[in-house]
């Protein structure tokens, strides 16, 4: 049997979509220790278990390991900055967020779609990993949605689902599409500052089927990505949705051209949103950090 390319079959894992835990545990001292993890399922309802993978290259394996009792808090849309800092900050990461302590005295996140309370049920080695499931003793849930995670990038599935309902401002939606060739961004000249190509949202039904027809007619060749940003800019009078895209073949001529993602906060772009929009674009290009 061939040898399996491992990077290749992280990006074959990665694929699938997953919501976004932090799973958290107290020390044989109390100290609280907590970790960012997607590999989370339902396991049983009789008796109620859960489990969750931590990795033997954790620094708190140890402690998940041999803990009596672990949380899982489900994150939800907006807390993409807590998945971040408990996925790789090395400080203190309970300093830095909005925690309460479960009724066995374990930090869960506020703000959580869910959290669950377990008690260890058991440790199953498997690999660079264990498997640590849980016997869930309390939960608690919200009516917030979760936060979404696919091919190293968070996704919001609730925003762009609300991205196509009727504005309750009476804004007129926008499709658009941050388009990526070789390091630059696709902009089009208005004479007044640079803009994004955006289409007026005719019939509601499917915003990815819709701006990739927009686009095409336009005669752009694009693979499209993850909804990026929905915004309201009450000055144009528009509800905007923008998706990420990568040109499948650079587009020649007409008012637009590629300028590189690091000069975009230097430039005029016809409307400040946009502006504000690809600042923030260009700076978490540099970090790779690229959120909704």
């Amino acid at each position: 049997m061939a040898e399996l390319n491992k990077r290749d079959l992280r990006s074959a894992f990665g694929s699938f979509m997953t919501g976004v835990t932090v799973v958290t545990a107290r020390t044989a001292k109390g100290v609280p220790v907590g970790f960012t993890a997607n590999s989370f399922s339902s396991v049983s309802m009789e008796p109620p278990l859960v489990l969750v993978c931590p990795g033997k290259f954790l620094s708190s394996f140890d402690d998940f390991e041999s803990c009596s009792h672990f949380a899982i808090s489900v994150l939800a849309e907006g807390q993409e900055e807590i998945s971040n800092l408990f996925a790789s900050y090395k400080g203190d990461r309970f300093a830095r967020v909005n925690c309460e302590d479960d009724v066995n005295g374990v930090p869960v996140v506020q703000g959580a779609v869910s959290r669950f309370s377990c008690t260890t049920h058991q440790v199953v080695p498997a690999g660079d990993h264990i498997v640590l499931i849980g016997e869930v003793t309390d939960f608690a849930q919200s009516s917030a949605r979760g936060l979404g995670y696919a091919a190293g990038s968070y996704f919001s599935l609730g925003l762009e689902l609300d991205a196509g309902l009727p504005s309750s401002d009476g804004l007129v939606p926008y499709l658009g599409a941050i388009i990526e060739w070789n390091g630059m961004v696709y902009l089009e000249d208005t004479g007044a500052g640079f803009t994004l190509p955006s289409f007026e949202l005719g019939q509601r039904g499917n915003l990815r089927a819709a701006l990739a027809d927009d686009l095409e007619r336009a005669g752009m060749q694009v693979r499209l990505d993850r909804v990026y940003s929905v915004y309201d800019d009450v000055m144009q009078n528009r509800h905007h949705t923008y998706f990420r895209a990568v040109a499948e073949a650079p587009r020649v001529g007409g008012a637009g051209r590629y300028v590189p993602i690091g000069e975009l906060p230097g430039l005029t772009f016809a409307a400040p949103s946009q502006a504000t929009m690809m600042t923030r674009f260009s700076l978490e290009h540099q970090t790779r950090d690229l959120g909704l």
